[in-house]
């Protein structure tokens, strides 16, 4: 790496593969442990957190001592590689982390995972499932505790069969037994069910998992329930019922557009709705003693889903091109064959642009002790616009640019007269750094849209 290369790192500042420290502590120790069990990474010691360059004092045996604290606190033990650079006449010390093919690496008995800019300790499950992840395994693909081939239904089996015919990802022949395509499916194991075969054609999921459920729910303001129901059945009857709840509980108009049938325009696209409802039972921890969440508000519907996201996948990951990491491999090469999923890590893309499509904001993805997708009609609530630290006047002014499709400084001044106006313009500007409004033409002709 030569100095171009690395000070144009340093503007970039820091991410999920840069971190700067101004000295070797602890911390960065706790990094090197994040970064070998995510995507590996940089350490830039002598750089300050802003992307300053102070440089560090660096004597004969400083690097030494370094490699040797980093073997010490690791297990297994982590020997980073070290470059040392001049800038602007001080030294910055380089330690680059590779992501660590077996995982997770623990830190003094701890296991870090790096979320955006910063570690986060991994939880017992979040361990197991990047082990699982590591060594190529599936928690849905060991036998089931208790389980035989009696607490499976043969006639979901065979239309299960049926439809992968149908689609013609798989084919099954006619005269293939239940066993027989069990086997094909890797769902067997001497002679007993795995978990996945179990969610997927049992007769009965309580008496094994009894938070394999879909919980859905639909309120008036934030704890008033109107309606409500738990999903029974297998998780692929599940994703219909509560598809079925969500109709029920969403409104729908009808458009006149001269074809035989009016067209139906949803209150929410329900084939985002359904993608985000196939993902959170495909891709959840199933180990967790949760269920899956369908909340239904006046102005969000929310998905939650236990467990987060499945390893190698952060909350960037989902705004860009991105294979899928698979948590429960069983349950989606089912949902694969009878065409539940179509390809493999497409499903955030296809709620994105099933949202822009209908005119609405793109659903938001969140981490919020497991894994949330909220779709709104509106983004800028009074709720939303609140969090934001908006004051009355300013929530007053996005909702006359929402109604009027933009607002002025004269507009602002009629709308409330008794403010001055060098209040009200600081107020549109503080909008504008805040990212819900922006600045529209010059000077006497400048306006302020949503964003």
């Amino acid at each position: 790496m030569d100095q171009d290369q690395l000070r144009e790192i340093i503007e970039k500042g820091e991410s999920e593969t840069v971190e700067f420290k101004e000295n070797f502590d602890k911390e960065t120790i706790e990094t090197v442990g994040a970064f070998t069990n995510t995507k590996g990474g940089m350490i830039l010691v002598g750089v300050s957190d802003k992307g300053k360059i102070i440089g560090v004092h660096i004597r004969k045996e400083t690097v030494n001592n370094w490699v040797n604290q980093i073997a010490q606190c690791t297990d297994p033990r982590m020997i980073p590689e070290i470059e040392i650079h001049t800038l602007d006449g001080m030294s910055v010390v380089v330690i680059l982390i590779k992501e660590f093919p077996i995982k997770p690496i623990s830190v003094k008995g701890k296991c870090y995972r790096r979320a955006g800019t910063s570690n986060r300790v991994m939880t017992p499950s979040e361990i197991v499932q990047i082990h699982l992840h590591s060594t190529d395994m599936s928690w849905d693909k060991f036998p089931a505790r208790d389980a035989s081939l009696d607490d499976l239904d043969p006639q979901k089996i065979k239309n299960y069969a049926r439809r992968a015919n149908e689609s013609g990802r798989r084919k099954i022949g006619v005269d293939e037994a239940v066993p027989q395509i069990l086997e094909k499916l890797g769902l067997i194991k001497d002679g007993r069910p795995v978990w996945a075969a179990i969610l997927l054609f049992g007769k009965e999921l309580q008496p094994f998992l009894s938070q394999a459920k879909i919980h859905c729910g639909r309120f008036r303001l934030q704890d008033i329930v109107i309606d409500d129901r738990m999903t029974n059945g297998t998780i692929i009857e599940q994703i219909e019922e509560a598809m079925d709840f969500i109709r029920k509980n969403i409104s729908v108009r009808f458009v006149i557009t001269g074809k035989p049938q009016r067209d139906q325009i949803w209150e929410y696209p329900l084939d985002a709705l359904r993608e985000a409802i196939i993902n959170a039972v495909c891709h959840r921890d199933y180990a967790l003693p949760s269920n899956i969440d369908v909340r239904i508000y006046d102005n969000e519907l929310i998905i939650w889903s236990p467990g987060g996201l499945p390893p190698g996948i952060t909350l960037n990951d989902l705004y860009k091109s991105h294979s899928s990491a698979l948590r429960n491999k069983g349950i989606a090469e089912v949902f694969y064959d009878i065409e539940l999923i179509e390809q493999w890590g497409s499903g955030i893309g296809k709620m994105r642009n099933a949202c822009i499509q209908a005119g609405l904001p793109e659903p938001q993805f969140e981490e919020q002790q497991g894994f949330r997708v909220i779709f709104t009609k509106d983004r800028y609530t009074e709720e939303y616009l609140k969090g934001l630290g908006c004051n009355d006047r300013q929530i007053k002014a996005v909702v006359y640019a929402k109604e009027k499709g933009s607002i002025n400084l004269s507009s602002f001044k009629i709308l409330i007269p008794t403010v001055s106006e060098k209040t009200l313009y600081r107020d549109l500007q503080e909008l504008v750094q805040k990212k819900v409004l922006k600045e529209v033409g010059e000077k006497k002709g400048r306006r302020y849209q949503l964003i």
